[in-house]
């Protein structure tokens, strides 16, 4: 099982990074807080304060096709947000 997905790099995320040193990346819904915390401390080599984890629910999605109005539902996801010791930071993209 792989516990962490993939960094999420949106506008709000990178707020929180700016203001509060807090990352967020999304996990896998299976995962609690101390995986999660064990697999970033192994991965980035930081020290975590604090972890919050929320339960994404995906969005209701509808378009039209030959056959007419075909609507489904997008993945949920778990997203961990997670505070970082103050001097520390990550850098995602020395990995790319």
């Amino acid at each position: 099982m792989e516990i962490l997905k993939k960094p999420i790099l949106s506008e709000k995320a990178s707020l929180l990074t700016e203001k509060l040193n807090r990352f967020t990346f999304k996990a896998d819904p299976k995962a609690n807080k101390l995986e999660i915390k064990s697999a970033i401390e192994k991965m980035y080599g930081v020290n975590i304060v604090a972890i919050n984890t929320m339960v994404v629910v995906g969005k209701i999605k509808s378009r039209n096709t030959k056959a007419g109005m075909v609507s489904g539902r997008a993945a949920k996801y778990k997203k961990a947000v997670v505070t970082l010791k103050d001097g520390e930071t990550i850098d995602f993209y020395t990995n790319i």
